[in-house]
This record gives structure tokens, C-alpha cells and sequence, in this order.
């Protein structure tokens, strides 16, 4: 019952009558219009006089009004007033006019569909609900039956005058029906009519595809760079704070390596807001690449207390820019790694090979559980570098060793 009530007199049943008589008073102009036409044609005078030529000028009118769906501003306006009143959600229903015929042909089809039923349901809502009340207070008022209505001679039985209310309520009952019917029969076509093309939603799903892959490059960057920076800087003080007293000379290079070190990532970060633009602002400091920066992480990464040996042979290979860039996040990171849960000392190795660029780092696992693969953003971030360049790598524990390798191929990475 509860379900019943709702469904007939609910805020969304309510909201949909609404867009319906929105639909009747948009096909007025177009009833006049016919009724212009057919007036002459029938050599009456007075069409809305008639029942049956008013619904001659409705027939008539309505394929008028399928031309509007030719101006551009048609479907997204019908489309908005959908989302508004008929609870229909935003993605269902385009968002842009009509491009192609295909899609002209569909908003012709929902303008008919709304304009007729929306003109019929709004003659029914000006006539039925007069007519209802005039029945439900007739029993009560004998001047009503004695007006110039010309009611029934029924009427003048007990019988009918003791159903007049019930007819009356009945009458009301069906009106809203009848509305809650028409607005569902426009909710259900409504996707249909003035949704997106498949070839709209291929273009919104890449639009949100490319989206997420800059969001994800974005989180990324700001996880190696910023990340190892802070894990860094966290050693360094750290470390600092203990020999405070007994080695000023140790505090100084510390508080040196961290204002370096911080320096050092803020103009990284610069870099990496400008993903976010469409390109390089002027001023924007440049990725940090393997070949141009790899000394300066080695440092930065020892003055926080790790022993790091690196072998670098890349002999006369040029890395490049792209290779360069992520090679260098790889390296950053496996170093990163290495301060916050392994021992020391660390090896790095990077040379070239065969046409591709190995990166390895090892190191005790010491007193810290050490990643999982595949378990830390880190090594995820990784992962999708690697993938995105076609190379191959592994992470894992051997023994008392916690493994990284990178393979990435020097050739065909743009």
C-alpha cells in the first residue's frame, strides 16, 4: 500500500507531472498552430469549441514540433530537464546537441513523446480535477444541481448522488495513475532517446581513462620524489640528534645534506606539478634523469647514515630522455626502500647491456620486515614505470637479501 501511495503521489511522482505539464505548455504553441490549420479546412470558426478538432489541431501541431529538434539547443535542454525532474543521473543523458542524424532522429522522437504525452496528460489535469470536485460536492449542495451545467436527469436518483463522491475520488485516483504512468513511460525511454552514442561513451571512458593515468603518474612522481626526500631528511635528523653533542662536524654536514636535500625536492616537486599542465610553464625546473642527477641522490642518500657503493657502466650508450627520467625514479626508489626498511650496505649497479639498461639493487634485510612484492606502492610505482617501457623486473627476498632488477630496453622507448 505504502509502495502504491508512493508511487502515485511521491515527490519523484510529483517532479515527473511536473516535467509532464512542462511538456504540455511547450506544445501549445504548436496546438495553435495546428488549430490555425485546420479551422479553415473544417470551415469552423471556433476549434477549441470542439472536442474532436482540438484534437485535430493536437495531431496537427505535434509533427510541427518535431522540427524543433533541428536547433542544437534542443536535447541538451530536454536533456537537463530529465535530470532535474524525472531523477534520471547525469551520465545517462548526453551532455552536448545533436551532431549527427542519428542522434537528431532520437531527440525528434523524444520531443513527440514528451510534447503528446504532456499535452494530453495536461488537458486531463485542467479538466478532470473541476469535474472531480463538482461530483464529490454535489450530494452536499442541491444548488449545483439546479446550474446551468445541465446535469444528468441520473442524478436526481439517491443512488447517483451517493456514488458522486466515490466517482469523484475515482477520477483523481486515475489522473495520477495515469500521470505516474506517462512520467515512467518517459523515465524508461528517456536514456534511449537522448543518451550518448557508443561513440560518446568511447570518448568519455578514454577522457577518464587518460585522467586517471595522469593522476597516477602524478602519485607516482610525488611518492618517489617526495617520499624519498622525506625518508631522507627523517634519517639525517635522526642521526644528527644523537651525536648533537659529540660530533658538531657530523650535525653539520647533516643540517647541510638536509637543506640540500630539501632544495633538492622542491624543485622536483615543481616538475612534477607539471604534469598537471598541458606543458612546461616557463621556470619549471626539469625531471631529474639518471645521467644529470644520479650523483647527487648517491650523496644525498649517504649523507643520511647509508653506506651505498655504486658501479655504474653504461660505456658510450646514450640513455634516452624518457629511459633517463624513469630510471632515475627506479633507482630513487630502491634507495628509498633501502633507508626505511633494510640494513646496510647497499649495492647498485647499472650498465647496459645487450640493448637494455640494468638496474640492480641489493642489501641486507636487516632488523625491518622487508617489502612485500608487489604489496608496496613504491614497488607498484615500479612496476607500472617498467611496464609503461616495455622492460621487465623482479623484487624479492633471497636468503638475507632483498633483490631488486630492472631490465629496460634502450630502443623503441619515446
Amino acid at each position: 500500500m505504502t509502495e502504491a501511495l508512493s508511487f502515485l503521489f511521491g515527490r519523484r511522482a510529483r517532479r515527473r507531472w511536473i516535467h509532464l505539464i512542462l511538456g504540455g505548455a511547450l506544445a501549445m504553441p504548436y496546438v495553435l498552430v495546428g488549430s490555425v490549420i485546420v479551422g479553415p479546412l473544417t470551415g469552423v470558426d471556433d476549434v477549441f469549441g470542439s472536442l474532436p478538432l482540438q484534437l485535430g489541431s493536437f495531431a496537427v501541431g505535434l509533427p510541427i514540433a518535431t522540427v524543433t529538434s533541428l536547433f542544437p539547443l534542443t536535447r541538451p535542454l530536454e536533456a537537463g530537464a530529465c535530470r532535474a525532474l524525472c531523477g534520471i543521473e547525469g551520465d545517462a543523458l548526453a551532455h552536448g546537441p545533436a551532431r549527427t542524424r542519428s542522434e537528431r532522429g532520437r531527440t525528434a522522437a523524444w520531443l513527440t513523446l514528451h510534447l503528446g504525452l504532456g499535452g494530453i496528460l495536461s488537458g486531463m489535469s485542467l479538466a478532470v480535477p473541476p469535474f472531480a470536485v463538482f461530483l464529490m460536492l454535489l450530494p452536499l449542495f442541491q444548488g449545483l444541481r439546479d446550474t446551468r451545467l445541465g446535469t444528468p436527469e441520473v442524478f436526481d436518483h439517491g443512488w447517483a448522488l451517493a456514488l458522486c463522491p466515490v466517482a469523484g475520488l475515482a477520477m483523481l485516483i486515475a489522473l495520477a495513475a495515469c500521470a505516474a504512468a506517462c512520467g515512467a513511460v518517459l523515465a524508461r525511454w528517456a536514456p534511449a532517446l537522448l543518451g550518448p552514442t557508443p561513440a560518446d561513451r568511447l570518448a568519455a571512458a578514454e577522457a577518464r581513462a587518460a585522467d586517471l593515468a595522469v593522476r597516477n603518474r602524478l602519485a607516482r612522481e610525488l611518492h618517489d620524489s617526495v617520499g624519498h626526500a622525506l625518508s631522507a631528511v627523517t634519517l639525517q635528523a635522526s642521526a644528527a640528534r644523537r651525536v648533537l653533542d659529540t660530533d658538531p662536524e657530523f650535525v653539520r654536514e647533516a643540517l647541510a645534506a638536509i637543506e640540500d636535500t630539501t632544495r633538492r625536492t622542491v624543485g622536483e616537486l615543481d616538475a612534477v606539478l607539471g604534469v598537471l599542465r598541458d606543458g612546461d610553464a616557463p621556470g619549471t625546473a626539469p625531471a631529474p634523469t639518471l645521467a644529470a642527477d644520479l650523483d647527487g641522490l648517491l650523496r644525498r642518500t649517504r649523507a643520511a647514515g647509508q653506506r651505498v657503493t655504486a658501479t655504474v657502466d653504461t660505456g658510450t650508450a646514450v640513455l634516452p630522455p624518457l629511459v633517463s627520467r624513469e630510471a632515475y625514479r627506479i633507482v630513487q626508489e630502491g634507495l628509498s626502500n633501502a633507508l626505511k626498511h633494510a640494513g646496510e650496505p647497499v649495492a647498485l649497479r647499472i650498465a647496459t647491456v645487450d640493448g637494455h639498461l640494468d638496474i640492480s639493487v641489493e642489501n641486507p634485510l636487516g632488523a625491518c620486515p622487508a617489502p612485500r612484492p608487489g604489496g608496496g606502492h613504491g614497488l607498484r610505482g615500479i612496476a607500472d614505470r617498467v611496464r609503461l617501457l616495455g622492460g621487465t623486473s623482479r623484487a624479492g627476498a633471497s636468503g638475507d637479501t632483498w633483490h631488486l632488477h630492472v631490465r629496460l630496453p634502450l630502443k623503441g622507448s619515446t
